[in-house]
């Protein structure tokens, strides 16, 4: 083989290489989904405020919208655990009334994954008492627990207490 024929075959075969090496790596990847981003703990406490923003509606189905269908609210100003979309609905169709305006005060986000988190703290809401006008301010831990459900976030779980000193 001459020189000129050994540097042609080195080229044919340092071409059909890189050729077999970028078709390997298309077909490995090709197949498999990126994984999902995990949301940052700015989106997860961007959630709060569009609950908080679904309350200044007035329309308790509005509200009830950010939950999913089996998610547990545990109120804060009832003792009455609510699991279900009609019962979240009347929660909220009597604590709406009282004009609630929230406000955080301490929070803590743990993200789990890109379809699920926790966002815990204390919050304060303001409420109006619809026959006298009188405003009183609420003060209580809360927990939420958000899934990303059909590429939507809602709330699995919301627990509200008073504060126990308050």
């Amino acid at each position: 083989m001459t020189r000129k024929n050994r540097i042609r075959a080195a080229i044919v075969t340092a071409a059909a290489v890189v050729t077999a090496a970028t078709i390997t790596a298309g077909v490995g990847t090709a197949g498999a989904e990126a994984t999902p981003k995990k949301p940052s703990k700015k989106e997860i406490a961007a959630l709060f405020d569009g609950w908080n923003k679904s309350l200044r509606t007035g329309d308790a189905k509005k509200v009830a919208d950010r939950y999913a269908k089996d998610a547990v609210l545990l109120p804060t100003v009832s003792n009455k655990v609510r699991t279900n979309r009609a019962g979240i609905v009347d929660y909220f169709n009597h604590f709406l009334e009282n004009k609630p305006q929230g406000k955080k005060i301490q929070t803590i986000i743990n993200v789990l994954d890109s379809n699920s988190a926790i966002d815990t703290g204390t919050y304060a809401f303001t409420l109006t008492d619809p026959k006298t006008g009188k405003k009183r301010v609420v003060e209580a831990r809360y927990t939420y627990e958000y899934e990303k459900r059909n590429g939507v976030w809602k709330i699995v779980n919301h627990h509200s207490s008073a504060m126990p000193e308050g």
